[in-house]
Formats: C-alpha cells, structure tokens, sequence
C-alpha cells in the first residue's frame, strides 16, 4: 500500500488488515469507519475515543482529506457546482443537483477526458490523470457537507470517462455501497460511458445493481464519427450488440443519452433511425438539449423537435424523458464542465 493512501480509499476489510498488523483490536475498525462515515470529521484529533498513538500513526499512513473546496457556485435552477482541488493541486468539479426527494451528485473520475465528444467542454483539453477510489468517495464527502445532509444518488457523469478509470471507479463504488460505511444503495449510482466496450462487457460480470447510461448521440455512424471520437473504435452496431448482451445477462435495463444538437443529429431521418435501432431490445432513452459551448458551434434543438422525438420514441414502446438542463448560468450543465488549471 502506498504511503501516504488515501483512507477513504479502503475497504473496511484492509484498514482491518492495517489495524491488525499493529496489533490494534478488531474494534477499532468500527470505530474509525463511524468518524469516516457516520459523523465525518476533517483532523485525526477529531477521532476522540482512539489512543492518541494510534491517531498518530494514522496521520503518518493516510491522508484523511483529499480534497478541498474551493469554490461553490449557485445556479438560479438550485443546481449547484463545486470546484475542488486535489493535493497535487489539479482542480476538479462536481455538480448537485437536488430535486423533491433527491439529492444527487454528479461526480468526476479524471482529471480532463481522452475521449474529446466534440460538444463536450470536459475534454478540450485531454486528460491529465485518473482520480483514485480516496479521491472520488471524497467527492461525495464534499457535496454531502455542501448540501448539509445526505446525498441520495451518485452519478457519474462529471468529467472523464468512468470506463477509462475503472478499477478505482468500481472500488469507490463498492466503498459507497458498503452497508456499515455510506450505505447508498447500487441502484441509486450510475455510471455514464461514452462507449468503452471493454467496461460495459466488465461491469456486466461484477453482480452489482448499479444503473448503466450509454451515450449514444447519433443513430448512425456518420453523425456519431463526426461528434464522438470513440465511434470509430467502437462503432454503433457494435456498441449497442453489446448493450444488448449486457441487458441479456444483467437484466438491468439501459438508459441512452442523446444530445440533441439542431440540424446535427435531429432530423426526421434521424428520428426514424433512432426508432429502428434502439426498438430491437428494452431500454430507456434520455433526450438532452445541447447545453451551449464556446468551443462548439451547434446550437440546442427547438422544442418542438425533441417534443417530436418523444412522441415517435414513445409509439415503439421505448421509455422517453427530457433533461432539460439545469445550471447553465453557472456553467453545471451536461457537457459544461471542464478541467481548469488556472489558479483559482
């Protein structure tokens, strides 16, 4: 393990192991899991019924904060946006969005995004380096002390691709969902792919309950080349034999995304593709209005054509809603989000 770890990057089962090889009881465990989760604090001195030896030696062998917030930005909406920065000072953000009985967090899982979605400001600029599990259950840490109670969905659909991140993705995942820590329930996280195969076909092996969003985008591979880089190692018929072998064998139910960008990807040529396509096995589709970008040209669809949409989506039977975005005014809509360096 390295030193120093993240500590909220542990499964309760290896700080045990730590706990154990320092001759520490077994009870010790439970009792930091509960300052970590059940009443968070931010100094090891908080963590008032351990010896002080042994909150000594857990200031030497973790880092207990691995982020900090810098900046919280309110959106008109009630969204919310949080800018971060990581202990080697790269900067990240997430986004809280609360409804009537939500309360959700969009979370990163890197620093930048390789994938470069034309439309989406995350990637401009590449990726610098993947978060680890310490740094993404942090982030969740974070929005938690932000909304002042508890968070009840994750998604991640922040910056980076998650499927590029995915072993650290997974372990904060299953870290989240740990009954005696967070307890946040597998169906209440998602994780949005732009179409990284090789995650779909693993997370279909994990016998986990979390919800899978695909980006799609386009109905065919033309447009879907022009706005998605990754289309042309994964290519749509590709890409959605695997959604329906994923479905096949998880019987959970997709959800795609589809930016809706005028004249683009939202004629009636692409209406009736996108019927066709996404008829043949059960999913769920998400209509999103492109949410603008200095570094992209297009303009959102008229209302009157994603209204089309949901119509002759919904005739076939297929599940339709609209994310009409939230938190434009401050830069939290989908595909706002970037990687910032400069300093703040």
């Amino acid at each position: 393990m390295d030193s120093p770890a993240f500590i909220y990057g542990l499964y309760r089962s290896e700080l045990e192991a730590w706990l154990k090889e320092r001759g520490e009881p077994g009870f010790r465990a439970k009792q930091i899991w509960e300052w970590l989760y059940r009443n968070p604090v931010a100094d090891w001195e908080q963590m008032r019924n351990l010896p002080k030896g042994l909150r000594g030696a857990l200031e030497d062998a973790f880092v207990l904060m691995p982020l900090t917030e810098v900046e919280v930005s309110s959106s008109n909406t009630g969204t919310r946006k949080i800018l971060s920065r990581l202990r080697d000072g790269e900067l990240i953000e997430e986004v809280l969005i609360p409804a009537e009985e939500r309360r959700t967090v969009c979370v990163s899982s890197q620093v930048g995004c390789m994938f470069g979605c034309v439309f989406c400001a995350s990637g401009q600029n590449g990726v610098k380096r993947n978060l680890v599990a310490g740094e993404i259950v942090g982030e969740f840490l974070a929005a938690q002390r932000v909304y002042g109670q508890r968070v009840t969905n994750v998604v991640f659909m922040g910056i980076g691709e998650p499927f590029d991140n995915y072993d650290e993705v997974l372990r904060a995942i299953r870290i989240l969902n740990d009954p005696d820590g967070i307890g946040l329930g597998a169906r209440r996280i998602t994780i949005s792919t732009c179409g990284v195969i090789p995650g779909i076909e693993r997370l279909a092996k994990e016998g986990l309950q979390v919800e899978l969003s695909v980006s799609l985008h386009a109905p065919s591979d033309p447009v879907r080349d022009a706005l998605m880089p990754v289309n042309a190692t994964w290519a749509i018929d590709e890409l959605l034999a695997c959604c329906e072998r994923y479905t096949r064998e998880t019987k959970r139910i997709i959800t795609f995304e589809y930016t809706m960008i005028r004249d683009v990807n939202d004629t009636e040529r692409d209406c009736r593709e996108l019927v066709a396509r996404l008829s043949r096995f059960p999913c769920r589709v998400n209509l999103i209005p492109l949410s603008e970008i200095d570094e992209y040209e297009g303009k959102t669809s008229h209302r009157e054509t994603v209204e089309h949409f949901v119509g002759e989506l919904e005739k076939t039977g297929i599940n339709t809603t609209v994310r009409w975005s939230k938190g434009i005014d401050v830069n939290a809509a989908c595909g706002q989000l970037r990687s910032r360096h400069e300093t703040v």
